[in-house]
């Protein structure tokens, strides 16, 4: 068995990104922009504080407290990355005496057709200071399929996939009349598969990694309401310790894998203020810490001999952002918001499915009141990502003996629309209204 795995180490060039995932709509493979329509039209501003609505759960568990009765959000997003990476030098083989890579084209756009993304968030007031809710999305994912299957860079990689799906019950209790705090429980599915090609040649046959885990993590926040229309919520997100169990198929062997990774913890602050009867204002900062998102040994299942083992060696990330709302009626309220990334991939550790970087966030966005139990929200965000390079020439943290460099200019779309639906009668006396709420 010893001989195998060595055998099938051999055989594997590099597995490049076992969740790296496209061009997704937050640093690296994560996915802010699938939280909801109303918080997508402001780029995310405030969305600690509640400038996302309702959906902002999914940030600070405390904000639930802004929500009076029993009230359901129900949000669809659809993302499109595009990127494409061109060769910027040939592509050759580190080995001396050895010939030049025989395919020398590019990927082609490694963003595939998109994906859509579905997210939502129930708020029941139990008591005049108790509620309950739940909230559901897909923090993290997308697929990267380019359109050259076979290119210069496929011995890191031909497709990637990542699916989670994130379910989290959650409790707010509001202390007093401008504190509330908030816990959720995470409870998060994660599936993955990655190809690659087992050598230079086009016809080399594909080496995949595959696996799925249930785990569990916690958010916990804090919503204070120091003076009237003013709002101001911290939250803090676990790490999400991840034990993946699957197979690594090479042209020799099927060889059952395990792999431990940590997803990050992270940190977010927002800020939201009522200026007058027409205008709010949002402002917010995360931090993520990427930087614990580094070594990941892939590891033969019961003879815990290494097959191979993933060097990301990320960076933290930040992201901070604005935004404004105006009451234009009773019924339309309009908002735009503007936001920046600094990313936690940078020129040092990209890797061919990843085509991220610094980015630019610019949304818009409005929400209608169709009655008083039904609000309409739709958001747009078009991501303007900084010129990416990949850069597998000699000290790439999961460098192969193919010495591979190129460039891409990724940019991403992004549409939501959002249902919010509130099942009580808004017009009875709650036995006590929150301080501050979203209008």
């Amino acid at each position: 068995m010893k001989g195998l795995v060595r055998t099938a180490a051999a055989a594997t060039v590099s597995l490049a990104a076992l969740l790296a995932a496209g061009a997704a709509s937050a640093s690296s493979f994560a996915i802010r922009s699938g939280q909801g329509a109303e918080g997508l039209g402001m780029a995310y501003a405030g969305s600690a504080s509640g400038g996302a609505g309702i959906a902002g759960m999914a940030w600070n568990p405390a904000i639930i407290t802004m929500f009076p009765g029993r009230t359901s959000n129900w949000n669809f997003t659809y993302l499109n990355a595009n990127a494409s990476y061109n060769p910027n030098a040939p592509t050759r083989l580190a080995v001396p005496g050895l010939p030049l890579s025989p395919i020398q084209n590019g990927t082609g756009n490694i963003g595939g057709d998109g994906a859509f993304i579905p997210a939502s968030a129930s708020a029941w007031q139990l008591t005049d200071r108790l509620w309950i809710g739940m909230t559901s999305g897909a923090p993290y994912g997308l697929r990267s399929k380019p359109d050259q299957q076979v290119n210069a860079a496929q011995v890191y990689g031909r497709s990637a996939k990542l699916a989670t799906v994130n379910v989290s019950p959650t409790v707010g209790y509001q202390i007093n009349d401008w504190i509330s705090v908030g816990a959720a429980l995470q409870i998060q599915y994660l599936n993955a598969s990655l190809k690659q090609a087992s050598g230079i040649a086009p016809t080399a046959a594909p080496v995949i990694l595959e696996g799925d885990t249930i785990d569990f993590g916690y958010r916990f926040g804090v919503n204070l309401t120091p003076f009237q229309g003013t709002s101001i919520g911290i939250a803090y997100r676990s790490m999400m310790h991840q034990t993946l169990e699957g197979t690594f198929r090479t042209p020799l062997a099927v060889i059952p894998v395990k792999a431990n990774l940590n997803l990050p913890d992270s940190v977010v602050f927002g800020v939201s203020q009522v200026i007058n009867d027409r205008w709010q204002v949002h402002a917010g900062v995360e931090w993520t810490n990427w930087s614990r998102f580094r070594n990941i040994p892939i590891v033969a299942r019961g003879i815990g001999v290494p097959v191979t083992s993933l060097n990301f060696q990320y960076d933290d990330a930040w992201f901070f952002s604005v935004g404004a709302e105006y009451k234009y009626s009773n019924a339309l309220t309009l908002r735009a918001g503007v936001g920046y990334e600094l990313s936690a991939v940078n020129d040092r550790n990209r890797t061919i499915f990843i085509a991220d970087n610094d980015r630019l966030w610019l949304s818009a966005g409005l929400s209608y009141q169709v009655t008083d139990k039904l609000k309409l929200d739709l958001g747009y965000t078009f991501i303007d990502v900084k010129k990416a390079n990949v850069n597998y020439t000699g000290t790439h943290p999961q460098q192969s003996a193919v010495l591979y460099s190129a460039d891409a200019k990724p940019y991403i779309n992004i549409a939501s629309v959002g249902i919010t639906y509130r099942w009580d009668d808004p017009t009875q006396t709650i036995p006590a209204q929150p301080v501050v709420r979203k209008y």
